[in-house]
């Protein structure tokens, strides 16, 4: 049993990883991590009270000066079980072809633990946060890199800081048709639509390419908050594994550990 946690840069995605699957996940705002009101503190009591089974934790982040401060949340509630942090240096259950390691988000490199783990190679991760990341690895090179383009909350911030009129949209992803009747129903529809658009061509050019050097067809795993969006966009078969991030971490710390 593991405490997982991906510190995002919007949000700090976390649950307890047992038998290879989250029993549970939330999310907290990332700023607020170190905070005595709403911060990961008083989470961190309550599932240690809850799950007095937990082994350690495991964690990723893209924010590095969000990880030092759960570091010294640890530290101020005496957490004294393991602590992981998923980094290039560490056995993912994949080997490593990127050419700069370090580069790579660390919540990439629990994706592809997690695919590894989930269904092998080769495999597509889609991670539909604030950024849309594909991850491939593949037999012949392993993990090899991926694509990073805007989410749909970029776009739609996008629009609405770079102009006069534009409203800032929730996070719907309802449309009602394809010709908006106001300025709202055409953002949506423009986001949702030209989003899956994206992808899609994004996910043509990459089996494209692995079909030229010989690759079987691979598995299709999506992630992340809006990965609802591919259910009517994506032609290509897919699963959804909302907690695919968490059973990576769980993965990874299970190929590394503690040093005696």
């Amino acid at each position: 049993m593991l405490l997982c946690i991906d510190i995002g840069n919007t949000h700090t995605h976390y649950g307890v990883v047992a038998n290879g699957q989250a029993l549970f996940q939330h999310d907290f705002p990332t700023r607020a991590i170190d905070q005595p009101v709403g911060g990961f503190g008083l989470i961190l009591e309550h599932l240690t009270a809850a799950h007095p089974a937990l082994e350690g934790a495991a964690f990723c982040s893209v924010v590095p000066g969000a990880s030092r401060l759960l570091a010294r949340v640890f530290e101020q509630h005496r957490f004294a079980r393991s602590v992981f942090q998923l980094t290039p240096d560490k056995r993912l259950g994949v080997p490593l072809s990127y050419p700069k390691p370090e580069e790579i988000g660390q919540d990439r490199l629990a994706n592809a633990a997690g695919a590894q783990a989930l269904c092998g190679t080769p495999a597509i991760v889609i991670d539909l946060g604030t950024a849309v990341t594909f991850d491939i690895l593949t037999r012949s090179r392993g993990y090899e890199g991926g694509i990073i383009a805007p989410g749909l909350d970029v776009m739609r911030r996008y629009l609405h800081e770079q102009t006069a009129l534009l409203p800032l949209l929730d996070d719907s992803l309802e449309l009602p048709g394809v010709i908006g009747r106001s300025t709202v129903e055409a953002m949506r529809i423009g986001t949702v639509i030209g989003l899956g658009g994206m992808i899609q061509a994004l996910m043509d050019a990459v089996l494209a390419e692995m079909a030229r050097r010989g690759e079987s067809i691979p598995r299709v795993l999506a992630t992340g908050g809006t990965a609802a969006l591919l259910e009517k966009t994506l032609r290509q078969p897919f699963t959804v594994v909302p907690d695919l991030t968490l059973r990576g971490l769980a993965a990874a710390w299970r190929l590394n550990p503690p040093a005696v």
